[in-house]
């Protein structure tokens, strides 16, 4: 779906599983500075949105999602997951309840898969499974901004910001009083610095919740049964999991980024060693230079110095050994 911000002047569309929604607006360092200080906001448009009514929705989503909802409050926002039977990522979903609803956004593309999900799992529940991609549009404003919500948006409080589901008729309205515009790759590199993962970035078909970081934020370990939860709880108290989320300082003299999928190895083995990760996230931030985050295999020692293909890189410790 395509955005009718990317009218706005300067602006460059993303591509891949973010295109519909503004790259940049023509100065990727200002815009990233502009949401650090709490100004402007993010077009995230492009992203699905689905909700969840009816008077067992709680409870429902309770049952079937990696987070304690059953007694969510109205307005608290949270995240959860999806597991496969053996415990791998599946979905990953940005919640809050209005007191009616459970308004919930998810990467581009994965709303379908969702939602027939959850439809297959209804049963007798007293709940209603809603795709409210086409009439509703999210958008993101930084922490620390004063910019208010429109009275017609269910807003969602988190410390990294505020995610608006703004009707989609407002949203060209709504960008006219809450600019100045900032485009993905600013909220990318925001993200990458505060070590947040996203499902199809940091995750694979065999990613696992330990491994990124994710218990606590988005799984709750003293919770009911769901899918996959003997895999949470073995990992958690019987061992480690096999890889481990880095943030990588990378050589600022490389002129191109190493992409996603760049293969990692020790510095110290050279260009013929062996493969011991792999880079998911490359940026360049405004005042960090270009960093990324990546998955290496848990034994890697916390101060090895690192190669991404060519690049140097130096780890920040994320999740632990």
């Amino acid at each position: 779906m395509k955005s009718p911000l990317l009218s706005l002047p300067g602006a460059v569309p993303a591509e891949g599983v973010d295109e519909g929604v503004a790259a940049h607006y023509g100065d990727l360092f200002r815009e990233q500075r502009a949401l650090a200080d709490g100004t402007g906001f993010v077009d995230l448009s492009h992203r699905g949105v689905l909700t969840v009514s009816g008077e067992d929705r709680l409870s429902w989503l309770h049952l079937l999602l990696t987070q304690h909802v059953s007694d969510l409050p109205p307005h608290q926002a949270t995240e959860a997951l999806v597991l496969s039977a053996h415990g791998h990522i599946e979905h990953a979903l940005y919640l809050v309840d209005d007191g009616e609803k459970v308004w919930a956004h998810v990467e581009p593309g994965t709303q379908d898969a969702l939602i027939a999900y959850l439809e297959s799992m209804k049963f007798f529940y007293r709940v209603e499974v809603a795709d409210r991609t086409d009439d509703v549009a999210v958008v993101h404003l930084p922490a620390g901004s004063i910019a208010e919500a429109p009275q017609s948006a269910v807003v969602r409080e988190t410390p990294y910001g505020r995610d608006l589901f703004l009707p989609r008729t407002d949203l060209e309205s709504y960008a006219e009083k809450a600019g100045p515009a900032a485009g993905l790759l600013a909220y990318e590199a925001l993200r990458v610095e505060a070590h947040r993962p996203r499902l199809g970035f940091e995750t694979d078909h065999r990613t696992i919740p330990h491994e990124l970081g994710w218990i606590g934020s988005a799984v709750h370990l003293q919770k009911g049964c769901y899918r996959g939860q003997e895999t949470v709880a073995r990992v958690q108290n019987l061992g480690k999991p096999p890889r481990r989320l880095v943030f990588l300082h990378l050589d600022g003299s490389e002129v191109h980024l190493p992409p996603a999928g760049t293969e990692i190895r020790l510095a110290d083995d050279g260009p013929d060693g062996r493969k011991i990760g792999f880079v998911t996230t490359s940026v360049r931030h405004h005042e960090l230079g270009p960093v990324a985050l990546a998955l290496v295999k848990r034994n890697v020692p916390a101060d090895a110095p690192l190669m991404a293909d060519t690049t140097a890189a130096a780890q920040e410790v994320v999740v632990e050994p």
